[in-house]
């Protein structure tokens, strides 16, 4: 979405630029590995954000009615390079504005760990590592320069409650519902520079400096007589202050999915997620070039490695992507993900 992310990210990793890349093509290799080892010819998902809409815990974690743990990590890929004005893609050359976009790609390791106390309360933390390599011209049209920011960083921290309502309706076609409340915390950096000593634009920094409000609600149902189950989830976001003149907009996301089983191991997916984003806020923002409204289609895939570990592979496609002023935009994206219960 946006042509400078502005999205969550976490607390500061020290690495030179060379550690930095070993660690990312380290972490690439070890996932891609599963995933291409078990998952043949598959690919990721993605969206034109910092971060991917696909939902990749609803088959482990919506699914768990019992006290236990279950731990996810998820990689993802998101490459922003083409330049959008409302709903249509653009030339980025034609573009007059002070920053003339060329692409921001993102690399990021998700990390999530849910407890479930009982049947009915849980908790999940989610730690996001991410790898953000933003370019672009600075005054296009007088005395244009190359600017280029590379860097990897623990971002917000996500602290999420959870309460699963008493099941209802047909003992076979029992439905699990539930609601999430939680916190984004301010534990990603807001004063990361480039190799010139140049401060990052707010958008494009790994954390927004705010404490924000979470509040969700998810539907999960079982249909065995078809092999198949099915999800609704909603969240809504909203930062609760201001740091140093920036405040992210609100975010709203609804997801819909359908899972079916082909075989004891082997299920497809099916998604669709909806992303509504309103402008960000302050001096230090950008209003004119923040948010939008996206829908994507994400097809995919699961594996289960063991009766406690499953595989998951996403392709995330938009179908539809609007986005206020001149943002960058990303064609596809991709993502896998390793699910644990114990």
């Amino acid at each position: 979405m946006p042509s400078r992310p502005r999205e969550t990210l976490r607390v500061t990793l020290v690495c030179d630029a060379s550690e930095q890349v070993n660690l990312m093509k380290i972490i690439k290799s070890v996932l891609m590995a599963a995933a291409i080892g078990l998952l043949p010819g598959l690919g990721f998902a993605g969206c034109g954000s910092a971060f991917c809409t696909v939902n990749t815990s609803w088959t482990n974690e919506s699914a768990m009615t019992e006290a236990g743990s279950s731990l996810d990590l998820r990689y993802e890929t998101i490459n922003q390079n083409q330049s959008r004005s409302g709903s249509r893609t653009i030339n980025a050359a034609t573009v007059t504005e002070s920053h003339q976009e060329i692409a921001t790609r993102n690399d990021n390791l998700i990390a999530s760990y849910t407890h479930n106390f009982n049947n009915a309360f849980g908790i999940s933390v989610v730690a996001p590592l991410m790898n953000r390599d933003h370019s672009h011209i600075h005054d296009p049209q007088g005395e244009a320069s190359f600017e280029q920011w590379r860097f990897t960083r623990l971002g917000d921290v996500r602290v999420l409650g959870r309460y699963r309502l008493p099941e209802f309706g047909d003992p076979q076609r029992s439905a699990n519902m539930g609601m999430t409340l939680g916190f984004k915390l301010p534990t990603g950096s807001t004063s990361v520079v480039n190799a010139d000593g140049e401060l990052a634009e707010r958008s494009l920094q790994p954390g927004t400096g705010t404490t924000d409000f979470i509040v969700g609600a998810y539907y999960f149902r079982k249909s065995p007589g078809t092999n198949g189950s099915w999800f609704a989830q909603t969240q809504y976001q909203h930062a609760l202050n201001h740091h140093d003149e920036y405040q992210s907009g609100d975010s709203l996301s609804v997801d819909l999915g359908y899972r079916h089983e082909l075989n004891a191991k082997t299920g497809l997916l099916l998604q669709t997620n909806f992303l509504s984003k309103q402008r960000d806020k302050g001096t230090q923002a950008e209003p004119s070039d923040s948010g939008g409204k996206f829908v994507f289609i994400s097809p995919g895939m699961s594996y289960l490695l063991t009766n406690t570990m499953q595989l998951q592979a996403h392709v995330q496609l938009p179908v539809y992507q609007y986005v206020n002023g001149i943002q960058l935009t990303a064609s596809k994206s991709f993502v896998v993900g390793l699910s644990q219960r114990f």
